[in-house]
């Protein structure tokens, strides 16, 4: 395997964008009788129309520090992104759960964090550390790279922490709407991808699960140094939730007018169907700037959403938003 595409959650990140730039839309798992029978693509098979990109621009990372609680909750409340996932073990996880639970029609799911990358802004797992001793790096924090976690890591104890963060919401009294793998860490070995497709199927909780039924999307994974054997793709076309068509993420830039042209060029590039662009949006302050070198990039992206320019290109282009509550809805009708 090459280890060095699995460090971070940027080359996971990189590498689903250069396949949803590139692919055509994906087609359905299920055993196909005849071409006319079958959507083209997950967005169809949910009822979207044909031929529509169908978009979810979901914040990453909150729960992580109250700059990105706060970034996230204003953009959610004005309605300008879709959705957002928490980060069981970080410190401002509670609160951002108590805000979720007073106000149930935000999409508000689980960032599954097996890693700490921050060099001064760490965080434990939530299981207690003697149980899970493959988890936890000489200071008794998780590992910071996705290599760390697989290098000490037994699929056993992947597991059971992401029951325990599951568990932590759901007794702080929140049913995630969705669980995500922060940094990619949970497609980072073989093992830990099908006990998080079992668990999401289990708890009836839809995981960012891809198709994989085309050999040519598998082929790009593979290429890129990432574990996706053949018993993967098995178990991924077993999977009994919606899957996404695209993943991908907001792009990075210079100045705040690239980004957004950036994003522009990013969503005429997709293909139609179910992506969900993720992003990190974070408020500006000087905490901000100790914790990550990508406060910059996180700022723009708290203002971004919101820009008249970018929301009237999101309208001629036709796009169709949605979140993980409505794809889920229109599954389970």
């Amino acid at each position: 395997m090459k280890t060095n595409l699995i460090l971070t959650g940027l080359v996971f990140c990189t590498l689903l964008m250069t396949w949803s730039c590139g692919q055509k839309a994906q087609s359905s798992d299920k055993p196909e009788s005849t071409a006319e029978s079958m959507p083209a693509t997950w967005a169809e098979r949910l009822g979207y129309p044909a031929g529509k990109k169908v978009i979810m621009l979901h914040a990453d990372d909150i729960g992580m520090c109250p700059e990105a609680n706060i970034a996230a909750k204003q953009q959610l409340l004005a309605g300008d992104i879709q959705s957002a996932a928490a980060m069981p073990p970080c410190p401002n996880f509670e609160e951002i759960i108590a805000w979720a639970i007073e106000n149930p029609q935000i999409d508000i799911g689980l960032h599954l964090a097996l890693t700490s990358e921050w060099k001064t802004w760490r965080w434990p797992s939530v299981t207690p550390v003697e149980e899970v001793p493959g988890l936890i790096d000489p200071d008794g924090k998780m590992w910071r790279s996705v290599e760390e976690v697989v290098a000490n890591a037994s699929p056993d104890e992947v597991e059971k922490e992401v029951r325990a963060q599951i568990e932590k919401s759901i007794a702080l009294g929140y049913r995630p709407d969705h669980i995500d793998t922060h940094m990619g860490t949970l497609y980072g070995h073989p093992e830990y991808a099908k006990r998080y497709l079992k668990i999401a199927m289990e708890y009836g909780i839809p995981a960012n699960a891809i198709d994989l039924s085309k050999p040519e999307v598998v082929k790009i994974f593979r290429e890129g140094g990432y574990p996706i054997t053949d018993d993967v793709v098995e178990f991924m076309s077993a999977y009994t939730l919606p899957k996404l068509d695209f993943f991908t993420s907001a792009p990075n830039a210079k100045t705040y007018e690239e980004k957004v042209e950036a994003f522009k060029e990013l969503i005429r590039s997709l293909k139609p169907g179910l992506t969900e662009i993720i992003f990190h949006p974070s408020v500006d302050t000087e905490q901000l700037k100790t914790i990550t070198g990508s406060w910059q990039q996180r700022v723009w992206e708290a203002k971004m959403f919101g820009d008249p320019d970018l929301k009237k290109f999101f309208e001629d282009e036709g796009i169709i938003f949605t979140n993980w509550k409505e794809i889920m809805k229109r599954h389970n009708q």
